[in-house]
């Protein structure tokens, strides 16, 4: 088939990614040297398996800005485009979602169109009344940053939001190109596939703030957070995962999908939803008065991407403590590779990691690496289980 693929972040490449070895892919995006890195058959992205595919791997996919091309001749549109949480409205911003199916929907042909994007629970359907000739899918991802491909290639589980033909040419579509046999494949409703997302992420989120919170309680009281949780998880129902203290949960998805879940409850009685967001931020105020306590005067940060694999450092979770830290007078300065700038915001960027060494008086990170292993009596870190 020949498939448009719209965005080439993470969920876009991936699923272009995947679709390519069955089938004719265009991967459009606005940016030119992302398009050129594509078609050069090198990655934008920080992602093994998405390096690995583009040099290795048989595939039918071509880049382009060129939006009449991209659309020419598509059988299906796939969305992937991003949806920022805006604080002012408390709702996803999905004005570059509604762009391009009003672009679609103007044109004499009709697609499929599948949203991959995240968007508030009710989107789809309030769009497919807009669009009642038209065909329009919700089909949730469920992918790890610096993992996305992968995840794609092994999914948890295929979930399309209809229950007709299409979404069932879709998730055909999705099955061809997974390397996992046997894939739990769900068709629902699209409200329910995009409350599923949010549910889901939200889960998530709740671990992280579980865990956090109990390694919060043991700081508090002087106990060994390592011997709670290993004995805590030892219940089968609780598990060895997703279970390392952090400074609270970040990136991408988790801090927009649980507010916008939140702003979904408006009108339904909850506690814990709220809990869930409140608790990451509460998280990182303790974490920040926990490293005012060594008395620094300098506080270097070391990385600012949320895991190890990755190059997106998006809402991560350090962030909040940097700011917190810089209104209570304390000097920051950072250390990330990723960045080419002086500056991040207001806070210098150093290039040499030996004077950022020279110039901390406590680097805090969120994650241990070997580079910094040796220096333990620098280190600030929440990490137990060097895991993401």
């Amino acid at each position: 088939m020949k498939i448009t693929v719209v965005g080439t972040g993470y969920v876009g490449l991936s699923n272009a990614l995947l679709l390519a070895q069955h089938n004719s892919v265009i991967a459009l995006d606005i940016l030119e040297d992302k398009v050129a890195l594509i078609n050069s058959r090198r990655s934008p992205i920080k992602d093994p398996e998405i390096e690995q595919f583009l040099t290795t791997e048989n595939l039918d996919i071509t880049a382009t800005t060129n939006r009449e091309l991209a659309f020419a001749e598509a059988d299906v549109v796939v969305i992937a485009t991003p949806t920022d949480y805006d604080a002012n409205t408390n709702y996803f911003n999905t004005a570059s979602v509604e762009s391009v199916i009003n672009e679609v929907c103007s044109l004499d042909a009709k697609p499929i169109i599948v949203i991959k994007s995240t968007v508030p629970v009710g989107f789809t359907d309030k769009i497919k009344q807009k669009y009642p000739e038209h065909k329009i899918i919700f089909s949730p991802e469920f992918l790890r940053e610096g993992k996305a491909l992968w995840d794609n290639l092994y999914p948890s589980r295929i979930i399309v939001g209809e229950q007709d033909d299409c979404a069932k040419l879709i998730a055909d579509l999705l099955r061809q190109g997974a390397r996992k046999e046997d894939v739990e494949t769900l068709l629902v409703n699209s409200t329910e596939a995009e409350a599923i997302k949010l549910f889901s992420n939200t889960y998530l989120a709740m671990r992280v703030a579980y865990f956090n919170e109990l390694d919060t309680y043991a700081i508090a009281h002087n106990l060994d957070a390592t011997q709670i949780i290993k004995g805590v998880c030892l219940d089968p129902r609780i598990g060895h995962h997703y279970n390392n203290p952090s400074f609270g949960y970040g990136g991408y998805c988790l801090p927009k999908d649980t507010k916008q879940l939140l702003a979904n409850y408006q009108d339904v009685p909850q506690n814990l939803i709220k809990a869930i967001v409140e608790s990451n931020a509460t998280r990182k105020q303790f974490i920040a008065q926990q490293i005012l306590l060594t008395n620094p005067k300098t506080v270097g940060v070391y990385r600012l991407i949320m895991k190890t694999g990755s190059d997106n450092f998006r809402e991560s979770s350090i962030q909040g403590i940097m700011n917190i830290l810089s209104e209570m007078g304390i000097d920051v300065i950072i250390y990330e590779p990723a960045l080419t700038k002086k500056e991040y915001g207001d806070f210098p960027v150093l290039k040499e990691f030996q004077e950022f060494l020279d110039k901390s008086d406590v680097i805090v990170t969120n994650r241990l690496t070997p580079e910094i292993a040796n220096i333990n009596k620098k280190i600030y870190t929440r990490d137990i289980f060097g895991a993401d």
